[in-house]
């Protein structure tokens, strides 16, 4: 699984237009998120996920890194191409 360090994701969200899938729940999504990301919560995410577009690269978030790190392991199973973003919005800076 490729992993992206917060500092390079920061400078790649400002370079880039990027996907961004935030996978906490939705209250804690509405609490505070990167702005343009999409909600897909860990725990709907086997149902979710045929919501996604497969011809895109993803950029998975959760709050410390643990939720995005088993999104990741599931959606690769499922073919698509994601990044996992160590430390979660723990470590985001807007």
């Amino acid at each position: 699984m490729e992993r992206i360090k917060p500092a390079d994701f920061q400078v790649l969200h400002q370079k880039e237009d990027i996907t961004i899938l935030d996978v906490r729940e939705v209250d804690e999504f509405q609490a505070g998120h990167i702005e343009g990301a999409l909600n897909a919560p860990l725990s709907t995410l086997d149902k979710g996920y045929e919501q996604l577009d497969a011809s895109k690269r993803y950029y998975v978030i959760c709050q410390g890194g643990m939720r995005s790190e088993r999104a990741c392991q599931f959606l690769e199973t499922k073919g698509f191409d994601v990044v996992n973003v160590e430390g979660g919005m723990n470590q985001w800076k807007a």
